[in-house]
């Protein structure tokens, strides 16, 4: 087997896909390794999850930086500093610029909950059931400058059932997200997707 991708992974919050992640990597044949995890909120639960692991973590405030892009080249000195073949966003709330995904195109996943093209943004789940759609779900995508709106990866569907709140639904969502990412990104690392 050829060297594993190096992945680095950003998150804001408990980082539930980050996890699914970390898992994923700990087998032997599994095509990547987390190698480090950022983010944008210092305490972001999911940062003592990666510790816990061993795995290297960094954090900086975007407040700290005089704009945007001066943050996101202090993070790509970081990610460059793992040497990160691949970057996936897992939970980290912040809109990227078009120089950022430029940088890491092709090499930069999201997750994101819902079946895109259809709601992307925030409240995909209350979003969903105003549409009265029979199904939603999850999608990994490649990230570009448009809000999720890079080439699809892989898709997961979940049926919307009667009764469904938007926190019914995301768990059942959620549920799907924690296995279609490590599927998704071992397609990326093999040279699949």
């Amino acid at each position: 087997m050829n060297a594993k991708k190096r992945v680095a992974i950003l998150i804001s919050g408990r980082g539930s896909n980050m996890t699914a992640l970390i898992e994923a990597a700990k087998a032997p044949d599994y095509p990547a390794e987390i190698v480090g995890v950022f983010s944008n909120r210092a305490a972001a639960p999911g940062l003592e999850t990666a510790r816990a692991e061993g795995i290297e973590t960094a954090t900086l405030a975007q407040s700290s930086f005089p704009s945007r892009l001066d943050f996101e080249n202090r993070l790509t000195e970081i990610l460059e500093g793992w040497r990160a073949d691949i970057v996936c966003l897992a939970g980290f709330m912040r809109i990227l610029t078009p120089e950022f995904t430029a940088h890491w195109q092709g090499r930069l996943l999201n997750i994101h909950p819902s079946l895109l093209p259809d709601f992307p943004g925030l409240d995909t789940h209350a979003r969903a059931l105003a549409g009265n759609v029979a199904e939603h779900g999850c999608t990994v995508h490649f990230v570009t400058p448009g809000l999720d709106e890079g080439p699809a990866i892989l898709q997961a569907r979940v049926p919307v059932l009667p009764g469904d709140t938007p926190e019914t639904l995301a768990a059942r969502v959620l549920v799907e997200e924690h296995k279609l990412y490590p599927e998704a990104l071992r397609m990326v690392a093999l040279g699949e997707a």
